[in-house]
């Protein structure tokens, strides 16, 4: 028993380890013990009589045992059988079959005894038989001639075989028969028909019987069976039979299920516990009856039963005395039903509550040997001593019997023996061995010494301790080499000395001492404890849907120990994968490629390592358009409807959501498939809308989610009847093409609306509010006809219908149409023009009379066009422009003029045939507007205070110029603009020269043009006054004076002392004095430089390779950048050389260029800056 606490039960490992802990202490092999069987042959032991026979019988023991044989109840001398030999070492017998011997004469119940100076132990009686496979007695068989419909038993009847055979039913091509819920192999071996159909017909029905310890197949004789039809009987054997005879002209009937199997309307079955319980139930009607099975007041159980055998067979594993009870099984059909009841009894062979185990004492100890067993009925206990009963056995003062119970007292050594307990009832007996040894042994630890133990952190961890010793040594573990004794709740300890950790954690590590000790002694262990990392799955496989011929990948990424080396495996439904080369495997992911409906399933990814092992798994769906469906047949026919029912196909995963029917008309349009309807994806029967005069054939398309089947195979082609047409054509419609016609036209009806043969329309027509008689013609089977001689555009009532040689159909409704239309006869009068701006005129007019039109009014055009501009005088290119204005207005918007212009504009009226005569040509003028922006504006001639500009006129002055307004100001070196001047200038100015302006600074210029309206949109310019000479020189010279060029001289060489006094200093070591380092160091040739850095004292060179902060040249091609020199316009341009073009307008940088000399020896005629210059050195 635990000292502590008990472990998880949901720790399969656990489990197992308890299961190990709670059988007695293995007595080492160096010391005596009595013997122990190891190996022994079961106790019902077929054996194949071609083969020599072979029973074992293994045991251990100190001294080695010696063994004995008996058979039937009395010794077996083996050495007087020359045929018998005992192993080396073993109590095996082998019996040698293959040179002589008969399997039969060596039938019996044998039983092997293992003895030593200690005791002696006994094995099961090992009941022998050998195999038996005879062949089928002859037989004459008759044939079976069976009426259609009817039920039918074939029998098999096998031989008695041992064990008994495995039937199945085949043909003599060896292929087995196809079974169904129809016809069923039973329990029995025999072949059931629940009803027979003509294609049962066959004589090859032959039995096999196969018999797996000989491995032979006997074979019975074929069966013939013969089905007749009702309608072959009466021409083939009615002759033969009276009238009152089964085969007399009875049609084949349905019938209600009848039970073939079991008989009557109860049974009885007894089972064995733990074995597996099968009921059959097998019944005969028409349609095929379907079984169900129910337990009286009870469930079946769950997860332990099964169905096979189409449900006519109950299969229920593991049974125990509660599956005890009633059993029903229910035969349905359309007819009715039968039922039978099993009552089911389980009883159950002796099974072991507490089996008694081997017991250790030492001298002078007390124990017990418990046996308990439990069965039904109550099994009887018994004991043996040495393998005699024990009442007879020697006596021994130490020793009580009490039952089921033997106590031990104050035992010594001479009590050291192998006892036996016996429990049996009439269905089987258990038979155990457990010695009692008497010892006196101090502590011995049986663990190896130093054993590394690696558990996974969270886990348990068991330190196994394995000892011997009599008396039983006590166990104390320790963690450390001088930790304290282990207590607490944290710890479990078992009495076969493993300490367990439930949970253990990194701080669990380490080295553990376990100390066993008795009186006679002690003796102590250590081992090693190594903590783990989980692993985990951090990407675990998702649930994927994918289409067929698709690609999916599957993710399983993890995290592991680093000293633990994980294998990745993936499976199928929990097999291998498919050797398949579309399946890839990669370090954390599984690609399939060209995915095909095979692969669906449930993808799993295992990582195992030594230690642990861990899963996930995912589902994949492979998804496609559904298969077409099939069996498309036709029921209620009538003359205008149908009945169309079908089998859907696989939907492949994705639900079919709906089928969409079609038809063929194979007399008016064959091969060409039209939509007829469509229904949910739930129904597979529709009654259908027919019509006459049609040769339908129907197919059928699925739809789901993913797409379209294919059609379905058309179903059976089905002919309407004639009829007169049901419809009249559609759209019927009278325009005139000409002004004295009329062309009726319409749709006509399709071949199926037709209704029968001799297609025709009647077409009739009249004037409208006239009292006219209707005027009408027969025509083929067309779509038009023309009425000649009509007045222009007048209105006609027309109606269409239709005709076919059956009659006429129902009366078409009137429809209103127009002869033919011609051009409008009169212009509107009175037009008029408001102009509303410069931009804008409404134009009005008076409508024509309706009667002039002469067609449909569709609305009305303007025409309008520039004649010139007022403010040029000069006439050009006229183009006319239209709007229209749609139905019966009088009035327009003229959008988009232009301003101080000179328009006309007509307006005529429109129809359907065209446009009639123009109004008279009607003059109105815009008034001015602002002008555009100057055309250009140009800057040039640029000197010190003066700028030059000059600009074209607008080129929409759009009204009488007026005058210019010139608007300016500075912008400094930060962008920022200066006071703004306004200048106004005449019209008839076209430059202007600006003068007292500053030297060198950038102006912006704004321009525009005013007429008497207002102002026009602005142009936009910059420009630059140039520098001042006499500046630029004094900046130049500066750089070429002689103090100037001594000063830098004077810094450079500042500059070259200061870095060899550094470079000195550093090679010296610093500030470090010799005195320091003899006073802290005896041998100053080993004493490092500084620490671990390597540095010279306190010098640092960080310094030396850092740039300037104001950069230490100038930059190779001289120009002043933007940040070192404050005049720089580099913003408004690019290059280094600034300069005005031809129009003095800026286009490069200021850079204080010297002209006309250019600098020999450099990349640029520049001089260098002198603040450019002294910044370096800054």
């Amino acid at each position: 028993m635990m000292k502590k606490m008990s472990i998880p039960t949901s720790k399969t490992s656990l489990v197992l380890f308890l299961c190990q802990i709670i059988s007695a202490l293995d007595v080492p092999l160096d010391l005596s013990q009595p013997p122990t069987i190891t190996q022994q042959s079961p106790k019902d032991y077929i054996v194949d009589p071609r083969e020599n026979i072979v029973i074992q019988c293994e045991a251990k023991g100190k001294p080695p045992p010696s063994f004995s044989w008996t058979r039937n109840g009395t010794h077996f001398d083996i050495d007087k059988d020359a045929q018998v030999t005992m192993k080396p070492n073993s109590g095996t017998l082998v019996i040698n079959i293959m040179n002589g011997g008969k399997a039969e004469a060596y039938e019996g119940v044998y039983q092997c005894t293992a003895r030593n100076e200690r005791g002696a132990a006994i094995s099961n009686n090992i009941v022998i038989r050998p195999s038996r496979s005879p062949l089928w007695t002859k037989e004459k068989l008759e044939p079976n001639h069976v009426r259609e419909g009817d039920s039918l038993v074939l029998h098999c009847r096998p031989p008695v075989g041992l064990p008994p055979p495995i039937i199945f039913w085949m043909d003599n091509a060896f292929q087995r028969l196809p079974q169904s819920e129809r016809v069923s192999q039973g329990l029995n071996g025999d072949l059931y028909f629940s009803n027979v159909q003509p294609e049962d017909t066959r004589e090859d029905y032959i039995c096999y019987a196969r018999f797996n310890h000989t491995q032979t197949i006997q074979q019975k004789q074929p069966i013939s069976v013969k089905v007749f039809s009702m309608d072959s009987l009466n021409d083939t054997i009615a002759a033969n039979l009276s009238d009152t005879d089964i085969y007399g002209a009875k049609p084949v009937t349905e019938r209600q299920p009848v039970l073939l199997t079991p008989t009557g309307s109860t049974s009885t079955k007894v089972e064995l516990r733990g074995n597996v319980l099968l009921l059959e139930c097998i019944a005969a009607g028409l349609p095929t009856p379907v079984i169900r099975w129910i337990k009286e007041g009870g469930e079946l159980p769950a997860n332990r039963t099964f169905f096979e055998n189409f449900k006519k067979t109950l299969k229920i594993i593991d049974v125990s005395e509660a599956d005890s009870g009633n059993y029903k099984c229910i035969a349905r059909n359309t007819l009715g039903s039968a039922h039978h009841v099993i009552s089911v009894t389980v009883k159950a062979a002796p099974y072991w509550i507490t089996a008694p185990r081997n017991l250790v004492l030492s001298p002078g100890e007390d124990g017990t040997l418990i046996c308990r067993a439990n069965g039904n009925p109550k099994p009887s206990i018994s004991w043996l001593a040495n393998g005699v009963p024990i009442a007879i056995a020697p006596e021994d003062p130490s020793r009580k019997v009490d039952g089921d119970t033997i106590i031990f007292s104050h035992v010594q050594e001479r009590s050291s023996a192998v006892y036996q307990c016996n429990a049996s009832n009439e269905y089987g007996y258990l038979l155990s061995n457990a010695f009692v040894n008497v010892l006196a042994e101090p502590p011995r630890i049986l663990t190896p010494a130093n054993k590394l133990y690696q558990v996974i952190a969270d886990s348990p961890a068991l330190l196994d301790c394995a000892y011997f010793g009599s008396p039983k040594p006590e166990i104390e573990w320790f963690k450390g080499v001088k930790g304290s004794i282990l207590r607490g709740n944290e710890y479990v300890f078992h009495d076969n000395g493993t300490l367990e950790i439930p949970v253990a954690q990194k701080n669990s590590a380490g080295t553990y001492t376990c100390v066993a000790r008795n009186e006679l002694g002690k003796i102590q262990n250590e081992v090693q404890l190594e903590i783990k990392d989980p692993t985990m799955i951090i990407k675990q496989p998702e649930y994927k849907v994918i289409q067929r011929y698709g690609q999916v990948s599957f993710e399983c990424i993890i995290k592991h120990d680093s000293t633990l080396l994980p294998t990745v495996t993936w499976l199928k439904d929990n097999d291998e994968l498919p050797d398949d080369d579309r399946f890839l495997v990669g370090k954390d992911n599984l690609t399939i490629m060209n995915v095909t409906d095979k692969d669906d399933g449930t993808y799993t990814c295992i990582v195992n390592t030594t230690l642990d092992s861990v899963s996930a798994s995912a589902v994949l769906t492979v998804v496609a358009r559904p298969n077409p469906p099939f069996d498309l047949e036709l029921t209620g026919q009538l003359e205008r409807s149908i009945d169309l029912s079908w089998i859907p196909g696989d939907e492949n995963n994705s639900p079919i959501t709906n089928f969409v029917i079609e038809y063929e008309d194979a007399l008016h349009e064959p091969g060409v498939w039209h939509y007829q309807t469509e229904v949910p994806g739930t129904q597979t029967t529709v009654q259908l809308k027919l019509s006459p005069y049609v040769n339908y054939s129907f197919r059928v398309i699925a739809v789901n989610k993913i797409g379209r089947s294919q059609p379905s195979e058309p179903s059976e082609q089905y002919l309407t009847k004639s009829a007169s047409p049901d419809e009249n054509p559609a759209n019927v419609q009278g325009i005139g093409s000409e002004p004295d016609n009329l062309v009726i036209t319409w749709e006509p009806l399709k071949g199926f609306q037709s209704n029968g043969p001799g297609l025709q329309y009647k077409v009739s027509w009249r004037q409208k509010d006239v009292d006219d008689e209707w005027t009408s013609v027969i025509v083929a089977n067309v779509s038009k006809y023309i009425v000649s001689g009509t007045p222009t555009f007048v209105p006609y009532e027309i109606k269409v219908q239709a005709l076919n040689d059956l009659g006429y159909a129902p009366e078409p409704s009137e429809v209103i149409g127009h002869s033919g239309e011609d051009l409008p006869m009169v212009a509107p009068g009175n037009v008029q023009v408001h102009v509303i701006n410069s931009t804008l005129a409404k134009v009005y007019w008076d409508p024509v009379p309706l009667k002039t039109v002469r067609g449909h009014l569709q609305g009305y055009k303007v025409y309008y066009w520039k004649v010139q501009s007022l403010s040029r005088r000069s006439r050009r290119h006229v183009e006319k422009k239209i709007l229209t204005f749609r139905g019966n207005k009088t009035f327009g918007m003229l959008p988009g003029l232009e301003p101080y212009s000179s328009y006309k504009l007509n307006v005529r009226v429109v129809n359907g045939k065209g446009e009639g005569p123009a109004s008279p040509d009607k003059v109105f003028k815009t008034p001015e507007g602002v002008p555009s922006s100057p055309s250009f504006l140009k800057i040039t001639n640029p000197t010190l205070d003066s700028l030059t500009l000059e600009w074209g006129s607008p080129t929409h002055p759009n009204g009488v110029l007026t005058s210019y307004t010139l608007k300016f100001q500075p912008i400094n070196n930060t962008h920022e603009l200066g006071p703004l001047v306004e200048i106004r200038i005449p019209a008839n100015e076209s430059s202007l020269i600006l003068k007292n302006l500053n030297y060198s600074t950038r102006y912006k210029f704004y321009f525009n043009a005013q007429t008497s309206v207002g102002s026009g949109s602005q142009i936009t310019e910059e420009a630059v006054t140039i520098m001042d000479e006499a500046m630029a020189s004094r900046q130049v010279d500066i750089a070429t004076q002689g103090w100037f060029i001594g000063l830098m001289c004077a810094v450079a060489l500042l500059i070259l002392i200061l870095l060899i006094v550094c470079f000195i200093r550093r090679n010296k070591g610093g500030k470090y004095p010799v005195k320091e380092k003899e006073d802290a160091h005896a041998d100053p040739e080993i004493q490092p430089m500084k620490e671990d850095d390597g540095t010279f004292g306190e010098y640092s060179d960080a310094e030396d390779h850092k740039p300037l902060k104001k950069g230490s040249r100038t930059p190779s091609d001289r120009t002043v950048k933007k940040e070192d020199s404050d005049d720089s316009l580099v913003d408004y341009g690019e290059g280094v050389n600034g300069q005005f073009n031809e129009d003095g307008s800026f286009i490069g940088q200021y850079s204080g260029k010297k002209e006309k000399e250019p600098a020999e020896g450099n990349e640029s005629s520049e001089a260098p800056s002198p603040v450019n210059a002294m910044n370096s050195f800054v």
